[in-house]
């Protein structure tokens, strides 16, 4: 499969990464203690945003400068599109993130190491994914349409199961995890496992870790097939998946108190999902163009949030009680 990467710039972008992850870790929330402010964290998003769209624009600059302006400008639109389309998705992930860190009542001084955790290993399921998804489709055209057919699957079930409540008691992991495992009832800081009378035990952290391991894979199966859907190129696919995750943590902790207010993300998400999966079952008829496909990405998810935002504040809220005595 062709590709603009060459050895030195995944090589370079391996490093970039490898820099990015170690700033997050050291610098992104203070003491180990402190739980990271909204300002904080809406500081980092913003510059890990304005770190992608440098990328972008340098490498339009590079392609504008060696193959003409023409692939530049698709390149660009196509890198800008995945990254929109997994940010959409990584954000839904978040929201799973909020759901296990509430149901374990994980406090938000122990959330960063899980997050940083979680954000590594999303980072390398889709490397290890996308390389593998690059060759199967180098190798079986066909693969495309079972890409695509799950994609539209998975976006519809999204919208008849949106507003189905999850009952984390009978994920089959967590039972697996609960029958099998000495777990303790109580947190010992940041540790995964403490030895009790000679016995390995291992925390509620450790579990909410190996949930967040699952949820990544689950994550990264839909994501993947839905970059493919805008471009074949690898290194597009793997630049634009691996910045949409590497803010994820900054976005949680902004996110958090916010969650309940976009309401109706999800069902964006699930209507971007049947668009990508039916742009790909159409690859061999008509090839959606790519800046219509940015288009449509865009604006459902901007609708979506303003809507969740406007109903939102169109809700009463609960009614105050009387201060007078």
């Amino acid at each position: 499969m062709e590709s603009i990467g060459t050895w030195y710039w995944y090589a370079g972008f391996a490093l970039l990464v490898s820099l990015a992850v170690v700033v997050d870790l050291l610098v992104l929330g203070g003491k180990k203690d402190e739980q990271v402010s909204f300002r904080q964290a809406l500081v980092w998003s913003i510059l890990w945003v304005a770190l992608a769209l440098i990328f972008n624009a340098l490498l339009w600059w590079y392609l504008d400068g060696k193959f003409g302006r023409e692939v530049a400008n698709e390149t660009a639109a196509e890198f800008f599109t995945g990254y929109l389309l997994e940010k959409a998705l990584a954000v839904d992930n978040l929201f799973v993130f909020l759901m296990l860190f509430t149901f374990f009542g994980v406090a938000p001084s122990m959330q960063r190491r899980v997050l940083i955790i979680g954000v590594i290993g999303a980072i390398i399921l889709r490397g290890i994914m996308i390389f593998i998804g690059a060759i199967l489709i180098a190798k079986f055209h066909w693969i495309l349409y079972l890409f695509g057919a799950f994609l539209l699957f998975t976006g519809v079930k999204m919208l008849m199961f949106a507003e189905a409540e999850t009952d984390l008691n009978s994920n089959p992991l967590l039972k697996w995890i609960r029958g099998h495992l000495r777990i303790t009832t109580e947190y010992h800081g940041e540790r995964f496992s403490i030895i009790r009378d000679g016995q390995r035990w291992f925390t509620p952290l450790f579990v909410v870790v190996a949930m967040i391991g699952i949820t990544d894979v689950i994550f990264a199966v839909d994501s993947i097939p839905a970059i493919f859907a805008v471009t074949l190129d690898p290194f597009v696919v793997l630049t634009s998946n691996v910045f949409a995750v590497l803010g994820l943590r900054a976005l949680y902790f902004m996110l958090a108190d916010l969650a309940d207010r976009f309401h109706l993300l999800k069902y964006g998400i699930a209507f971007i999902l049947v668009f990508i999966g039916v742009k790909m079952l159409l690859i061999d008829v008509y090839k959606i163009p790519v800046g219509f496909a940015l288009s449509v990405v865009g604006i459902v998810l901007v609708l979506s949030m303003v809507a969740s935002l406007w109903i939102t504040r169109k809700t009463p809220g609960p009614v105050s009680p009387s201060s007078d005595t």
